[in-house]
């Protein structure tokens, strides 16, 4: 969604991304006629901070950090948290934003719905921002676009698996969630998000997916992106049980940036919008 749109009169050729949740925000900066990432950054908010308050922490780095100083030709807010579902065009009628999110979230009447059409695709992502977020960065930037995460991830993968006839998961590892999403030559199958704490977490709600869309565990394909590594005990877990495990390969995405296979693993979403 476009907020407070205003007139570009000089042309920077720079975008500003920012992904933001309640607990983390990254933000990175991108060369738009060369596709070239210049910059990346992440804050992880120090939430066991008695006097901690998200809108207080935001607004200080906005005034603080360089990044926020420069100027830009757009600004893109990615909207990080699990108050989202996708709804197929079909079924889609924008006066009901809130009654998709209930079957799977508690929403209450005065929450703000809003929703992204995913432009190739006959999807919609309905989700709750955070209103309270997004006047911050009206009050600083004036002119910006939002989202929600999982627009981005599932838009990407969906392009990952054109003519790709078998079925095939998509496990992006957060800090404290993950995400699930399962494609068939860009069709969405399954996106959900869960919480975990432990690897046998991870896997409990792996082998139940696989189970419920009947994907045998010696078949199907699953890759993780987003903060894994094959050395870990959740890629370790998982290529216990599962046959065909690999990493995300990410190297058409280091052609835009010189950041580490690490990095553009853990930042996918944001490098990705």
């Amino acid at each position: 969604m476009l907020v407070n749109a205003a007139n570009i009169t000089e042309k920077k050729y720079q975008k500003l991304t920012i992904q933001v949740s309640l607990t983390a925000m990254s933000f990175s900066s991108l060369d738009t006629l060369n596709r070239k990432v210049l910059a990346l950054e992440e804050t992880v908010f120090d939430t066991d901070n008695s006097n901690f308050k998200v809108e207080e922490v935001i607004t200080k780095i906005l005034n603080e950090n360089a990044f926020f100083k420069a100027s830009y030709d757009e600004v893109e807010v990615l909207y990080d948290n699990h108050l989202s579902t996708f709804v197929p065009a079909p079924m889609f009628n924008e006066m009901y934003l809130g009654s998709y999110l209930q079957y799977n979230t508690k929403v209450y009447e005065t929450d703000f719905f809003d929703f992204d059409s995913l432009s190739t695709y006959p999807i919609h992502n309905v989700y709750v921002p955070y209103v309270n977020i997004n006047n911050i960065f009206v009050d600083h930037f004036g002119t910006f676009t939002y989202k929600h995460v999982s627009t981005i991830l599932v838009s990407r993968l969906l392009e990952r698996s054109k003519n790709i006839d078998d079925k095939k998961m998509f496990v992006h590892l957060a800090a404290h969630h993950f995400e699930i999403v399962v494609v068939q030559n860009q069709h969405l199958l399954l996106f959900n998000t869960f919480e975990y704490k432990t690897p046998e977490d991870l896997i409990y709600y792996l082998l139940f997916t696989a189970e419920q869309l009947n994907m045998n565990p010696e078949i199907f394909k699953l890759e993780f992106l987003g903060n894994i590594e094959e050395n870990d005990a959740f890629y370790t877990i998982a290529y216990k049980y599962i046959r065909n495990v690999s990493i995300l390969n990410t190297n058409d995405l280091q052609e835009n940036n010189s950041l580490s296979t690490s990095q553009n693993l853990k930042h996918f979403i944001l490098l990705q919008s």
